[in-house]
């Protein structure tokens, strides 16, 4: 149900650079969107030819645009990609509203691909992400060409375990008691136990990765609405798991007309593995990728095979000469 500002992990050839305290793969630049009330961070991957299709990737809860570097790098030569930080979140300060609801989010999306005039997308989203991603689908289906979910975070009936910290932030004065219950621990002690609460496999990061994580980590507990941001977001996700009738998100991922790859991870603490079937049936025509080694950020973990997937998603849709070569430790059954 949430994903946070993560190290990348060994399957990935990128390097870090640091641009003052921003954090950048190799090739990326960073620039901003100022729209009325809004103001967002955009980490964009200019394209390796001109006419490539555009693609948009929206991280998960507590994440950033930096959560889909590796992804966007494997991806150069396929789509024009750009990853935004959703308000709050990454460099990206709050929304002049303080609307940290799905919906809000989606609207905030929305307002940026009409202004750029960059639609119809790839659109690719990550836990929130993908929630957030399903509404604009569903809202604005001229602006989605395809649609790429993450472990997205859809109701589920039966929570997981490890996901009910993300729910209780929701508890009005909860985000206090949390903070005053973890106020000693240290930023590479809540580095660590976000990476094992959302890897399949922590062991994959790197040593330089994880530090680069915890220095992060420091910066973003820093901020004065970090936990404002935290605990409306999450507020945003229990009310949206909430909403029946057509605003329901299982309603809206049955309204979605894009070709929709689904990704689920078997360790996936967050997202329950067992909701890759229903999700499957939701969204009409989608295919399904299953990595049972994977957790809560498939992208991070595995990025060759979520780009394998995407790929052959892409040559089916547009008929482009795509070569698609799935790593053998993909799974693409629906068990779930």
């Amino acid at each position: 149900m949430s994903s946070t500002e993560l190290p990348g992990v060994r399957s990935t050839a990128e390097s870090s650079s640091q641009v003052g305290a921003v954090r950048m793969a190799e090739g990326e630049q960073l620039r901003t969107v100022r729209l009325p009330g809004l103001e967002m961070t955009l980490r964009v991957r200019p394209p390796v030819r001109a006419g490539l299709p555009p693609a948009l990737f929206v991280h998960g809860l507590g994440g950033s645009s930096q959560n889909w570097s590796a992804l966007m790098g494997r991806l150069a030569d396929a789509v024009d990609g750009e990853a935004l930080d959703l308000p709050g979140f990454g460099w990206s300060p709050p929304p002049a509203d303080r609307d940290y609801s799905v919906t809000g989010l989606a609207r905030a999306v929305i307002r940026h691909l009409d202004a750029a005039g960059r639609g119809p997308v790839h659109l690719f989203g990550n836990s929130l992400g993908g929630a957030v991603s399903t509404r604009v689908a569903a809202a604005r289906p001229d602006l989605v060409r395809t649609l790429t979910l993450i472990s997205p975070a859809l109701p589920e009936l039966r929570v997981q375990r490890s996901a009910v910290p993300t729910a209780l932030l929701a508890v009005p004065g909860m985000a206090g008691v949390l903070d005053r219950l973890t106020r000693n621990l240290s930023a590479e002690q809540r580095t660590r136990g976000v990476t094992q609460l959302c890897y399949g496999d922590p062991s994959r990061v790197t040593s330089d990765a994880f530090a680069a994580a915890v220095e992060e980590m420091e910066r973003r507990l820093a901020l004065p609405y970090f936990w404002d941001a935290m605990t409306r977001s999450s507020r945003g996700i229990v009310d949206a798991y909430t909403l029946g009738g057509q605003h329901g998100l299982w309603r809206q991922a049955q309204r979605v007309l894009a070709p929709t790859l689904l990704v689920y991870g078997g360790r996936d603490q967050l997202v329950a593995y067992r909701m890759a079937r229903k999700a499957a049936a939701a969204y009409r025509g989608s295919r399904l990728l299953c990595l049972p080694e994977a957790g809560h950020v498939a992208m991070m973990e595995y990025p060759e095979v979520v780009e394998a997937a995407f790929r052959g998603l892409l040559n089916d849709t547009s008929g482009a000469d795509v070569d698609v070569d799935v790593d053998a430790h993909t799974d693409e059954d629906t068990k779930g």
